[in-house]
C-alpha cells in the first residue's frame, strides 16, 4: 500500500502551516528541519521560514504604522484610513497569491531535478568508462610498440 503522506503532501502541509499562522509553521517546520533526514522537506521548511518572516515584517509594519496613525484625531474619517486599509488589503493577497503559488508548484513538482543528478552521475560513470577504455588501448598500444622494437 503506497504511503498516505508522501513528500509531496508533506511539502503542501508545511505551506500551509506557514500561511495559516507562525506558530503552527513553528511546530510543523521545527519538527521538519530537526527530525527529518530529508533534505528536500528541509529546504522546503527554511524556504517557507524565509517567506512567512517576510510577511510577518510587513504585517508588523503596517500594525505599527496603523498604531501610530490612531493616535491622531479623525483617523477613522481620514483618507489615511482608507490607505492603509488598502495597504493592508494588498498584504492579504499577496500573502494568499505567493503561497498558492508556492504550493501549486510543490505539486507540479516533477522529478525533473533528481532525473538531472541521475543523468549527471551517469554521464562522470561514463566519463569514467571510457577514460579506462583510454587507458587500456593505451597500455595496448604501449605493448605493441614494446614488442615491435
Amino acid at each position: 500500500m503506497n504511503e498516505i503522506w508522501t513528500k509531496k503532501w508533506k511539502k503542501v502541509l508545511i505551506w500551509i502551516s506557514g500561511y495559516v499562522n507562525f506558530i503552527a509553521f513553528a511546530i510543523v517546520g521545527g519538527w521538519v528541519i530537526v527530525k527529518s533526514d530529508d533534505k528536500e522537506l528541509k529546504r522546503t521548511a527554511k524556504t517557507t521560514f524565509i517567506v512567512t518572516l517576510i510577511f510577518i515584517a510587513i504585517e508588523a509594519i503596517l500594525l505599527i504604522l496603523s498604531s501610530i496613525f490612531q493616535q491622531t484625531s479623525g483617523y477613522y474619517s481620514s483618507n489615511l484610513y482608507d490607505v492603509m486599509s488598502i495597504l493592508s488589503l494588498i498584504e492579504t493577497i499577496a500573502k494568499i497569491i505567493v503561497y498558492a503559488i508556492f504550493i501549486i508548484l510543490t505539486f507540479c513538482e516533477d522529478k525533473t531535478s533528481d532525473k538531472i543528478i541521475k543523468e549527471f552521475k551517469k554521464s562522470d560513470e561514463d566519463k569514467d568508462s571510457i577514460k579506462d577504455q583510454e587507458n587500456e588501448i593505451d597500455s595496448n598500444v604501449d605493448i605493441d610498440n614494446n614488442i615491435d622494437n
